[in-house]
């Protein structure tokens, strides 16, 4: 019988996709189904993850980086991408702990690359930088019609109390979302070894199913391991 406890190789995977689509839900859920599988990971998210790029989240959810443009925004999410790789996961990496983040450098290729116009050298030099080499193993990229996905973050943000605080990046007008949206398909496209597309117009439960089904089709030594 196969050791259900045997440590199997550490992985990176990121969800990204537009504002509204469930990402943090999945996360959460991912993780959870990996820990009822007998495999340590750790959940993060982008930008944040440590003390350093969580101030960095703050100053820029708030607008005070707007004034900046979207090239300054791209260098303030290197700068605390390369914190948030260098303190968090290139270590838990090391220790043999898979990681799962909430947004990673595909959302600033997406908001500040291909929807808000910096230069694709600038971009690629920053990630370079910013990753030192840590790609994720596997992206899944939550897919949803931003009209949808805009009733979604208002019906959140009433039952948290916060209809009139949304974040500077989801004020955004419906054509910028569009735009985001099909900048993130982009990618997927541009890099089919390690991006899937899924649809998020579905019921929470069925999309933790299939992304299950993807994750463990992608990492098959996970088919041993007892739940």
């Amino acid at each position: 019988m196969p050791d259900t406890t045997a440590p199997i190789p550490a992985r990176f995977i990121t969800f990204e996709g537009g504002e509204g689509v469930g990402k943090s839900t999945q996360v959460k859920r991912l993780l959870n189904n990996l820990e009822r599988h007998n495999v340590r990971a750790v959940r993060t998210r982008e930008p944040g993850g440590t003390p350093k790029a969580e101030a960095v989240r703050s100053f820029i959810l708030q607008g005070r980086s707007e004034s900046w443009g979207a090239g300054g925004e791209a260098v303030l999410f290197a700068a605390a991408r390369l914190d948030h790789v260098n303190q968090l996961i290139a270590p838990n990496l090391r220790k043999g702990n898979w990681v799962l983040s909430d947004r990673f450098h595909d959302s600033t290729r997406a908001y500040q690359g291909l929807t808000g116009g910096v230069d694709e050298k600038l971009i690629g030099a920053l990630e370079t930088l910013a990753l030192n080499g840590h790609n994720p193993d596997l992206t899944i990229i939550l897919d949803m019609d931003p009209e949808a996905a805009f009733k979604r973050v208002a019906a959140r943000e009433v039952e948290e109390g916060l209809a009139e605080t949304g974040d500077r990046f989801e004020k955004e007008e419906l054509d910028w979302h569009k735009r985001l949206r099909g900048g993130f398909l982009a990618i997927a496209e541009a890099n089919p070894d390690r991006c899937v597309v899924i649809s998020a117009d579905q019921g929470e439960d069925e999309l933790e199913a299939a992304i299950w089904a993807i994750v463990s089709a992608r990492f098959p030594e996970l088919g041993g391991r007892t739940a």
